[in-house]
């Protein structure tokens, strides 16, 4: 069971623990998720594990904030929003640059370029925009 990867689903079905609470608690970092080519998240077993301390500390009486305090994980609001921004921003420069690259070639080359680009990368960029704006 150590190496398992669980899909959020295969995840909540073996804690009774719904996908949309797995979704925040991996959103807030209380949760490792490892994203597959695909966008798929994956988890180790050991989230088993640590969804059932969060829980038994939920029940305990404390804070979602608190638990990422005594799990050593920094808070959602320290995350440096700055940095990623200026990532994001690099990432839209050269996606600008591609595409304009893009214009300037023959529809063969073009073409070519496209299939180097996945759709799940697309999906993964859209989904970055939409979170820093």
């Amino acid at each position: 069971m150590g190496t398992e990867k669980l899909k959020i689903g295969e995840l909540a079905e073996k804690t009774g623990i719904t996908k949309r609470t797995i979704d925040y608690y991996t959103n807030m970092g209380l949760l490792e998720a490892e994203r597959s080519a695909s966008n798929y998240r994956y988890y180790e077993s050991t989230m088993i594990d640590r969804l059932q301390y969060i829980e038994q500390r939920k029940q305990d009486g404390l804070s979602l904030e608190e638990i990422q305090g005594e799990l050593h994980i920094p808070p959602y609001e320290e995350v440096d929003v700055h940095t990623i921004r200026l990532k994001m921003q690099n990432l839209e420069n050269d996606l600008a640059s591609l595409l304009a690259q893009l214009d300037n070639q023959d529809q063969k080359n073009v073409q070519s370029i496209k299939k180097n680009v996945s759709t799940e990368s697309i999906a993964l960029m859209q989904s970055l925009l939409l979170l820093i704006n």
